[in-house]
Protein backbone atom coordinates (compact mmCIF):
# COMPACT_ATOMS: atom_id res chain seq x y z
CA UNK A 1 0.00 0.00 0.00
CA UNK A 2 1.61 3.58 -1.11
CA UNK A 3 0.49 7.12 -0.67
CA UNK A 4 0.77 9.17 -3.98
CA UNK A 5 -0.62 12.87 -4.65
CA UNK A 6 -1.27 14.98 -7.58
CA UNK A 7 -2.78 18.28 -7.80
CA UNK A 8 -4.85 20.56 -10.42
CA UNK A 9 -6.46 17.99 -12.56
CA UNK A 10 -8.71 20.78 -14.03
CA UNK A 11 -11.04 18.35 -15.32
CA UNK A 12 -14.33 19.54 -17.51
CA UNK A 13 -15.91 16.30 -18.81
CA UNK A 14 -19.44 17.64 -18.38
CA UNK A 15 -18.41 21.24 -19.36
CA UNK A 16 -16.93 23.19 -21.89
CA UNK A 17 -13.81 23.93 -20.59
CA UNK A 18 -11.45 21.75 -21.74
CA UNK A 19 -7.40 22.31 -20.55
CA UNK A 20 -5.69 21.37 -23.62
CA UNK A 21 -5.68 24.70 -24.99
CA UNK A 22 -2.86 25.31 -23.05
CA UNK A 23 0.74 24.34 -24.23
CA UNK A 24 1.26 20.69 -22.98
CA UNK A 25 -2.18 19.89 -21.78
CA UNK A 26 -2.98 17.53 -25.10
CA UNK A 27 -4.94 14.67 -24.34
CA UNK A 28 -4.31 15.51 -20.83
CA UNK A 29 -7.05 13.63 -19.34
CA UNK A 30 -6.16 9.83 -21.74
CA UNK A 31 -2.61 10.63 -20.52
CA UNK A 32 -3.81 11.13 -16.51
CA UNK A 33 -6.16 8.04 -16.95
CA UNK A 34 -3.04 6.03 -18.39
CA UNK A 35 -0.42 7.29 -16.31
CA UNK A 36 -2.60 6.37 -12.94
CA UNK A 37 -3.45 2.86 -13.80
CA UNK A 38 0.10 2.47 -14.30
CA UNK A 39 1.56 2.82 -10.88
CA UNK A 40 -1.74 3.23 -8.64
CA UNK A 41 -2.69 0.26 -7.41
CA UNK A 42 -6.07 -0.58 -5.65
CA UNK A 43 -4.86 -0.66 -2.23
CA UNK A 44 -3.15 2.79 -2.50
CA UNK A 45 -4.32 5.89 -1.81
CA UNK A 46 -4.25 9.19 -3.95
CA UNK A 47 -4.31 12.80 -2.40
CA UNK A 48 -5.17 15.76 -5.23
CA UNK A 49 -4.90 18.80 -3.50
CA UNK A 50 -7.36 21.19 -4.77
CA UNK A 51 -8.48 22.43 -8.38
CA UNK A 52 -10.11 18.97 -9.20
CA UNK A 53 -13.40 20.11 -11.85
CA UNK A 54 -14.18 23.42 -13.74
CA UNK A 55 -17.84 22.73 -12.08
CA UNK A 56 -19.33 25.56 -10.57
CA UNK A 57 -21.83 23.65 -8.90
CA UNK A 58 -21.80 20.36 -7.09
CA UNK A 59 -24.16 18.74 -9.59
CA UNK A 60 -22.35 19.62 -12.29
CA UNK A 61 -18.89 17.79 -11.41
CA UNK A 62 -20.42 14.24 -11.30
CA UNK A 63 -19.01 13.50 -14.60
CA UNK A 64 -15.36 14.54 -13.12
CA UNK A 65 -16.06 12.70 -9.88
CA UNK A 66 -17.17 9.33 -11.61
CA UNK A 67 -13.95 9.93 -13.20
CA UNK A 68 -11.62 10.08 -10.26
CA UNK A 69 -13.82 7.44 -8.23
CA UNK A 70 -13.58 4.66 -11.19
CA UNK A 71 -9.27 5.25 -11.01
CA UNK A 72 -7.52 3.02 -9.32
CA UNK A 73 -7.40 3.56 -5.50
CA UNK A 74 -8.53 5.50 -2.12
CA UNK A 75 -8.94 9.38 -2.95
CA UNK A 76 -8.71 12.57 -0.79
CA UNK A 77 -9.49 15.92 -1.93
CA UNK A 78 -8.65 19.37 -0.77
CA UNK A 79 -9.98 22.44 -1.99
CA UNK A 80 -8.49 24.47 -4.66
CA UNK A 81 -9.27 28.39 -5.74
CA UNK A 82 -11.73 26.56 -8.60
CA UNK A 83 -13.24 24.72 -6.76
CA UNK A 84 -16.04 26.46 -6.76
CA UNK A 85 -18.25 23.70 -6.52
CA UNK A 86 -16.92 22.75 -2.85
CA UNK A 87 -19.85 23.20 -0.47
CA UNK A 88 -20.44 22.11 3.06
CA UNK A 89 -19.32 18.58 4.06
CA UNK A 90 -22.67 17.33 4.57
CA UNK A 91 -23.75 18.22 1.10
CA UNK A 92 -20.39 16.96 -0.29
CA UNK A 93 -20.53 13.49 1.41
CA UNK A 94 -24.78 13.03 0.84
CA UNK A 95 -23.89 14.05 -2.79
CA UNK A 96 -21.22 11.31 -2.94
CA UNK A 97 -23.36 8.45 -0.92
CA UNK A 98 -26.45 9.44 -3.64
CA UNK A 99 -24.19 8.96 -6.58
CA UNK A 100 -22.43 5.83 -5.39
CA UNK A 101 -19.16 7.64 -4.79
CA UNK A 102 -16.54 5.29 -2.92
CA UNK A 103 -13.45 5.90 -2.91
CA UNK A 104 -13.63 9.57 -2.12
CA UNK A 105 -13.26 11.43 1.31
CA UNK A 106 -12.21 15.57 1.77
CA UNK A 107 -10.47 16.77 4.18
CA UNK A 108 -11.66 20.18 5.51
CA UNK A 109 -10.89 21.24 9.08
CA UNK A 110 -9.80 17.82 9.42
CA UNK A 111 -7.24 15.07 9.21
CA UNK A 112 -8.07 11.25 7.70
CA UNK A 113 -6.08 8.47 8.23
CA UNK A 114 -4.77 6.80 5.48
CA UNK A 115 -1.31 4.56 4.97
CA UNK A 116 -0.74 4.71 8.58
CA UNK A 117 -0.57 8.37 8.55
CA UNK A 118 -3.00 11.83 8.54
CA UNK A 119 -3.57 13.56 5.55
CA UNK A 120 -3.44 17.19 6.33
CA UNK A 121 -3.86 20.33 4.95
CA UNK A 122 -6.08 23.62 3.77
CA UNK A 123 -6.39 25.74 0.49
CA UNK A 124 -3.95 27.99 2.29
CA UNK A 125 -3.66 31.30 0.41
CA UNK A 126 -1.67 33.61 -1.78
CA UNK A 127 0.17 36.50 0.59
CA UNK A 128 0.90 38.80 -2.54
CA UNK A 129 -3.14 40.39 -2.06
CA UNK A 130 -4.94 43.26 0.09
CA UNK A 131 -4.15 43.69 3.26
CA UNK A 132 -8.32 43.44 3.46
CA UNK A 133 -7.60 39.63 2.68
CA UNK A 134 -5.50 39.18 5.76
CA UNK A 135 -8.71 37.54 7.55
CA UNK A 136 -9.03 34.95 4.59
CA UNK A 137 -5.22 33.84 5.35
CA UNK A 138 -5.43 34.33 9.18
CA UNK A 139 -8.95 31.50 7.77
CA UNK A 140 -6.74 29.14 6.43
CA UNK A 141 -3.92 29.45 8.81
CA UNK A 142 -6.06 28.06 11.49
CA UNK A 143 -7.73 25.55 9.41
CA UNK A 144 -3.81 24.19 8.99
CA UNK A 145 -3.67 24.10 12.48
CA UNK A 146 -7.36 22.14 13.45
CA UNK A 147 -6.20 19.53 10.80
CA UNK A 148 -2.68 18.94 11.66
CA UNK A 149 -3.72 19.19 15.16
CA UNK A 150 -6.26 16.37 14.56
CA UNK A 151 -3.83 14.09 13.42
CA UNK A 152 -1.56 14.65 16.08
CA UNK A 153 -4.43 13.91 19.29
CA UNK A 154 -4.74 10.94 17.63
CA UNK A 155 -1.14 9.90 17.45
CA UNK A 156 -0.69 9.65 13.92
CA UNK A 157 2.05 11.76 11.61
CA UNK A 158 1.04 14.59 10.04
CA UNK A 159 1.03 14.69 6.08
CA UNK A 160 0.52 18.01 4.66
CA UNK A 161 -0.79 19.52 1.51
CA UNK A 162 -1.87 23.01 0.10
CA UNK A 163 -3.20 24.36 -2.83
CA UNK A 164 -1.34 27.48 -2.78
CA UNK A 165 2.34 27.21 -2.11
CA UNK A 166 3.03 29.12 1.04
CA UNK A 167 6.69 30.40 -0.52
CA UNK A 168 6.90 31.73 -4.11
CA UNK A 169 9.98 33.62 -5.85
CA UNK A 170 10.62 35.87 -3.07
CA UNK A 171 7.31 36.37 -1.21
CA UNK A 172 5.89 33.77 1.40
CA UNK A 173 3.22 33.61 3.92
CA UNK A 174 3.84 33.80 7.68
CA UNK A 175 0.70 32.88 9.20
CA UNK A 176 1.06 29.65 7.34
CA UNK A 177 4.98 28.92 7.52
CA UNK A 178 4.20 29.55 11.35
CA UNK A 179 1.75 26.91 11.71
CA UNK A 180 4.30 24.25 10.16
CA UNK A 181 6.72 25.38 12.43
CA UNK A 182 5.23 24.76 15.21
CA UNK A 183 3.90 21.25 14.10
CA UNK A 184 7.89 20.68 12.93
CA UNK A 185 6.38 19.74 9.57
CA UNK A 186 9.29 19.35 7.38
CA UNK A 187 7.74 18.56 3.65
CA UNK A 188 4.94 20.32 2.28
CA UNK A 189 3.23 19.07 -1.14
CA UNK A 190 1.57 21.90 -3.16
CA UNK A 191 -0.33 22.39 -6.45
CA UNK A 192 -1.85 25.82 -7.93
CA UNK A 193 1.08 26.35 -9.97
CA UNK A 194 1.57 26.18 -13.72
CA UNK A 195 4.07 26.51 -17.00
CA UNK A 196 6.29 28.85 -16.49
CA UNK A 197 5.37 29.63 -13.18
CA UNK A 198 7.66 26.25 -12.32
CA UNK A 199 10.97 28.13 -12.76
CA UNK A 200 9.69 30.75 -9.82
CA UNK A 201 8.70 27.56 -7.41
CA UNK A 202 10.69 27.94 -4.67
CA UNK A 203 11.92 23.78 -3.49
CA UNK A 204 12.88 24.46 0.16
CA UNK A 205 12.33 27.48 2.40
CA UNK A 206 13.44 27.88 5.95
CA UNK A 207 14.11 24.13 6.48
CA UNK A 208 11.11 23.35 4.97
CA UNK A 209 10.53 21.28 1.66
CA UNK A 210 7.70 22.39 -0.96
CA UNK A 211 7.08 19.61 -3.54
CA UNK A 212 5.16 20.85 -6.47
CA UNK A 213 2.54 18.23 -7.73
CA UNK A 214 0.45 20.14 -10.01
CA UNK A 215 -0.19 17.43 -13.05
CA UNK A 216 1.41 19.31 -15.55
CA UNK A 217 4.67 19.64 -13.64
CA UNK A 218 4.61 15.87 -12.74
CA UNK A 219 4.25 14.73 -16.75
CA UNK A 220 0.62 13.79 -15.43
CA UNK A 221 1.53 11.14 -13.23
CA UNK A 222 0.95 10.17 -9.10
CA UNK A 223 3.79 10.80 -7.48
CA UNK A 224 5.09 8.92 -4.98
CA UNK A 225 5.28 9.91 -1.49
CA UNK A 226 8.02 7.70 0.59
CA UNK A 227 6.97 7.45 4.01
Amino acid sequence: MSLFTISDLHLSLNSDKPMDVFYGWNNYVERLEANWKRVVSADDTVVIPGDISWALKLEETLADIKFIDALPGQKIFLKGNHDLWWSTMTKINAFFEENDIKTIKCVFNSCIEAEGVGICGSRGWFFDRPEAEKKVILREAGRLEASIAAAENVGLSPVVFLHYPPVYEDSHCDEILDVLKKHNIKTVYHGHIHGSGLHRSVPEYDGITFKLVSCDCIDFTPFEIIL
